[in-house]
């Protein structure tokens, strides 16, 4: 049997946020771990806006077996940090389209109705898997094109996937001493 080379096109901001809304956080190792085990993931790429503070976070994401494509951000007037990328990730699953079996696409945002629509209809979309069940666009809940089997959603995977914390940061250390 051939081994099954799909990738994933990650919504980070999506995903961070709306899993942040329910209450938890994702242990992104265990998350990697789960789409290659599950889904047969070679190549997970996460998308994500620029934030130079937070390299350390994209060295982290990066050694748990994510391909970060990075977005400049913007700021706009109110000091809202803004990196939409959108763009980035349907170029990306379309500049990669012969090269994978099929797709998993993480997010809940339905500007991406279009991509998981076309996947779909190309016998090229595994999964559409959106953080909130409670809290996504209607043009993804639009059972005429993505029929629940193609569907799942995070707050049924949180036992599985969430972080915990087993040990102190070492800042929390040094404090203390």
């Amino acid at each position: 049997m051939n081994k099954a080379n799909n990738y994933a096109f990650i919504d980070s901001q999506n995903l961070n946020l709306s899993i942040r809304e329910l209450g938890w956080h994702v242990d992104w190792r265990k998350f990697r771990t789960y789409l290659k085990e599950k889904y047969g993931v070679s190549k997970a790429y996460l998308f994500v806006g620029f934030v130079e503070e937070n390299q350390a976070m994209y060295d982290s994401l990066a050694q748990a077996g994510f391909e970060l494509v990075f977005k400049p951000i913007m700021t706009n007037k109110d000091g809202q940090v803004k990196g939409n990328i959108d763009a980035e990730l349907v170029l990306q699953a379309m500049i990669d389209y012969d090269t994978y079996d099929q797709a998993v696409i993480v997010t809940g945002d339905g500007d991406f109705y279009c991509l998981v629509k076309y996947l779909l209809e190309q016998n090229k979309l595994l999964k559409l898997i959106i953080p909130n069940r409670y809290k996504y666009s209607s043009l993804l809940k639009e059972k005429t094109v993505i029929s629940a089997s193609h569907m799942i959603f995070m707050n049924d995977l949180r036992k599985r996937l969430q972080y915990k914390r087993t040990a102190p940061r070492e800042s929390e250390k040094r404090s203390e001493e």
